[in-house]
């Protein structure tokens, strides 16, 4: 029998690893082709207007320097550890950026579904990414990682707060993207640091998925762009 996520995550946290893999219980047959971009009108938020989406997702709307989100079931990015199959529609509202950055947005989410996420994403093309955020599994929220080069990989502590939005914050410097959280945006603390290619145009923004769920809505907001 196939093993999946759930059995993954029992394993690992009887052995009190914070390093695991990330995916969907099962793989998808056929991925639907990427929809085109729709033309949804964005108001207030200089950063929102110059974004576009890699997988639109179910449902958007936008505010001033705000954005709701319904996610589609069964969306995921993953690549390949343990399970030996690739999962890139998951949705990820971005712009380019050169050079080193601080990313910075407060996401909340109606978490309901097993691995039901929303955070922050860079993304130098299908092989080369991380994600960071807010993740649902054995019914609790957690603060989640991954880095992907070529394989993926996943590690997780938890969340800052069960209840009510986080802020999450992605610092690039040389070659090295660092993920860190806050309850108030003033006080940060490091997740995880890794390695990322250093001297190359990147995609940043805003991600969210629905692995195993039917989706789930998600807000995004006070969402910065700072070079340093």
């Amino acid at each position: 029998m196939r093993p999946t996520r759930r059995d993954f995550v029992g394993i690992s946290l009887a052995a009190a690893t914070a390093a695991a893999t990330h995916a969907s219980a099962q793989a998808p047959t056929q991925q639907a082709p990427t929809e085109k971009p729709k033309l949804v009108p964005r108001t207030g938020g200089d950063l929102l207007t110059r974004m576009s989406w890699l997988n639109p997702p179910a449902h958007e709307h936008y505010g001033d320097g705000k954005l709701d989100v319904r996610s589609k079931g069964k969306t995921d990015f993953w690549r390949k550890t343990f399970y030996g199959y690739v999962t890139d529609n998951g949705h990820f509202l971005h712009l380019p950026v050169a050079g080193e950055f601080k990313f910075t947005a407060r996401i909340g989410g109606n978490y309901a579904a097993l691995y039901d996420q929303a955070g922050l994403m860079v993304r130098l093309d299908e092989k080369r990414w991380m994600k960071c955020g807010t993740e649902l599994f054995e019914n609790k929220r957690w603060a989640s990682v991954v880095f992907t080069h070529d394989f993926s990989d996943w590690s997780t502590l938890e969340d800052l707060t069960q209840v009510g939005p986080v802020y999450w914050r992605i610092v690039r410097t040389r070659d090295s993207i660092e993920a860190q959280c806050s309850k108030d945006g003033e006080r940060f603390q490091t997740v995880r640091q890794g390695y990322f290619p250093p001297a190359v145009e990147v995609k940043v923004g805003l991600m969210c998925a629905a692995p195993e769920g039917p989706g789930f809505d998600c807000v995004f907001d006070q969402i910065s762009l700072d070079n340093i």
